[in-house]
């Protein structure tokens, strides 16, 4: 599949040490587009839509984000914590604002189930069904996000 330049330059600003030191690939041979499809298929299968997700997740954010770095238990099974750190991140898809930096931090206390993300995670999901390559810091196992969030 030949790339326009668009997709190329975003191709570029995924890998290690343009937007961030590790990027949003991973050690992910795939083509971002590919990434994408393989990660809908997964949704697919589960029933849920990419939409659905980022909008639990903000909203779980949100529920958490008036406590600042200290855990806190929501609907009583969803231990949160959020460290937000100075400064903002902006989004390799050329989608314009700048997203908050930090690090949301989830435990389903039900099933043990672990995930972290970013805000600009939240933002990749919602707009670009986009949960980062095989290997990344922040990649999302989609099924793995479904049971942390959902159960």
């Amino acid at each position: 599949m030949k790339q326009t330049p668009k997709e190329k330059k975003i191709q570029s600003l995924m890998e290690p040490g343009n937007l961030t030191l590790s990027g949003f690939l991973g050690t992910d041979d795939r083509h971002y587009h590919e990434i994408i499809q393989d990660d809908e298929n997964i949704l697919e299968k589960l029933g849920h839509t990419p939409e659905e997700i980022a909008e639990r997740m903000q909203k779980l954010m949100d529920l958490a984000g008036d406590v600042y770095e200290e855990p806190i238990t929501v609907d009583g099974h969803y231990q949160i914590e959020i460290q937000l750190v100075r400064g903002r991140m902006i989004c390799p898809f050329a989608h314009p604002g700048a997203y908050r930096k930090g690090i949301i931090y989830l435990t389903n206390l039900k099933n043990n189930l672990s995930v972290k993300w970013t805000p600009l995670s939240v933002h990749f999901i919602q707009s670009h069904h986009f949960f980062e390559g095989e290997g990344s810091v922040f990649r999302l196992d989609p099924e793995t996000l479904v049971k942390a969030i959902f159960e």
